[in-house]
């Protein structure tokens, strides 16, 4: 949602460094650049006057006091991301628990934000944490909204409390009270209300929600805003804050391809945090929003804090550490160690929106656009298809064996061909960082090795004196045989 943005501002900032020593001068031709930016991405106009008046201010006071030596223009990208990081709402915030179980969430916004899948991604969320979630069925009014939200509670293996069907029968508030009332005789510690939604504001939609804040008195009234809908969602939100309030934003749909000047305004108008952000289709694409995670994207520094949470959720312990183990004992890395690192990967989502996570992705956009997602698929097939044997000693692979392994895969000799090819080289690259390469810190200390200068390492310091270099011999044969033994 936010590449055009941070496209923009990287050439602002790329430019900017490219001067060397500032003058008042380019800071203002810098904050002139980011402003067309922001605007451009449909942020409201009141947050970017207030935001570019901030980083003017603080960085022409804080020019006078920059060293010729250092790098001027990253001091004035810090104060852009620390005044980006305020503007998305300082700090994450949680959800708070009551003190006396259950604690009840209530949702609201307009039809069409994705309230309901967004109940299921939250349940999902908190049951994977431990708690016991209630998701409740108080729409009664969009068609097949109660179906809806028991076919997603059924997937998450959540509970749905729905003793009504729908459709515009029911009343939407006693089935919040009754929630409620279950809830407490069951021991659940989270209750969930999806409420009905309208295409705009009116006043039965403000009054039923009230209706039912009134009666089951939420914990925390989350609303739920479609990032694609631009300023109509800075509207939207006030007019829920006016006639119903609420504690925090859920931002949906961040995905798109919008322009999400949205996101970039409602914490600061509303003056609430945004809460939650689902990214994706996938009941897994949702977690809490880190305002400091979100600047960093859109500065073009990737989010590497949450990369490393998706691969620690993806990667198994056990097959990590037996790794690891491998590796100290100096076994080769086999195919068999690939296909568990390729589930893996599978495991943490889309490929395309892992890369866009890493530093500069912005400058890899195409190439990440057009990455293949299929292709992990078909290199596992191959993998699969080989017996135990051919995936520990990928030496035995013959013509014959390469064939078979082809068809049972249903790819070409070729494709089989070129997989073996890569695979030789990463056990290649894997022999040489054993041997003095940049090995993980991790792996490093199982193997009783420190770190060395320049990124290598070095054997356990027991007090004996370094090894002389050996001298090389002078005939190229035999300098030849010495290099390959």
């Amino acid at each position: 949602m936010f590449d055009s943005l941070s496209a923009k501002l990287t050439g602002a900032f790329s430019s900017l460094r490219s001067r060397g020593k500032l003058s008042s001068a380019d800071i203002e031709n810098t904050c002139a650049d980011i402003r067309n930016a922001l605007l451009e991405s449909d942020v409201a106009l009141s947050v970017v006057d207030s935001f570019i008046d901030l980083i003017r201010v603080k960085s022409l006071a804080a020019l006078p006091n920059l060293q010729s030596g250092t790098n001027q223009a990253q001091a004035i990208f810090e104060i852009v991301n620390s005044e980006l990081v305020e503007i998305l709402g300082g700090a994450a915030r949680r959800i708070r628990f009551a003190k006396n179980p259950p604690t009840v969430i209530l949702l609201a916004g307009l039809q069409g934000a994705g309230k309901t899948t967004l109940a299921g991604k939250l349940a999902k969320f908190y049951l994977d944490q431990g708690n016991t979630p209630l998701l409740v069925a108080s729409d009664l009014q969009r068609p097949n909204a109660v179906t809806q939200l028991q076919v997603v509670g059924e997937s998450v293996g959540v509970p749905v409390f729905a003793p009504e069907p729908g459709n515009g029968v029911g009343n939407p508030v006693k089935v919040a009270e009754q929630a409620l009332a279950f809830a407490k005789s069951k021991l659940y510690n989270m209750v969930i209300v999806d409420t009905a939604g309208r295409l705009g504001v009116d006043a039965d939609l403000m009054q039923q929600a009230s209706d039912i804040r009134d009666a089951v008195k939420p914990d925390e009234i989350l609303f739920v805003v479609d990032a694609m809908i631009g300023q109509d969602s800075i509207r939207t939100a006030q007019a829920f804050q006016d006639g119903v309030g609420f504690d925090g934003v859920v931002l949906t749909k961040l995905d798109g391809d919008a322009r999400g000047g949205a996101a970039l305004s409602i914490a600061k108008l509303t003056g609430k945090p945004i809460m939650f952000s689902s990214s994706g289709e996938k009941l897994t694409d949702f977690d809490i929003f880190y305002p400091e995670r979100m600047a960093s994207r859109i500065l073009g520094m990737g989010d590497v804090a949450t990369l490393a949470e998706q691969a620690k959720k993806a990667l198994d312990g056990d097959s990590t550490a037996k790794l690891e183990e491998k590796f100290a004992r100096g076994d080769d890395f086999t195919l068999e160690d690939f296909l568990e690192q390729l589930e893996a990967m599978s495991k943490m989502g889309s490929m395309s929106k892992l890369l866009g996570m890493l530093p500069g992705a912005g400058a890899m956009k195409k190439q990440i656009e057009n990455f293949d997602e299929s292709e992990i698929v078909r290199t596992k097939s191959i993998v699969q298809s080989m017996t135990p044997l051919e995936r520990r000693d990928p030496k035995v692979l013959n013509g014959s064996r390469r064939a078979r392994i082809a068809l049972g895969a249903g790819r070409k000799v070729q494709d089989v061909n070129s997989l073996v090819d890569k695979f030789a080289a990463a056990q290649k690259m894997m022999r040489q960082m054993r041997k003095g390469g940049a090995v993980p810190p991790a792996v490093a200390q199982s193997m009783g090795m420190r770190p060395g200068l320049g990124g290598g390492i070095s054997a356990p310091n027991k007090g004996q004196a370094p090894a002389k270099k050996k001298s090389k011999s002078g005939n190229p044969a035999k300098r030849a045989a010495e290099e390959r033994g």
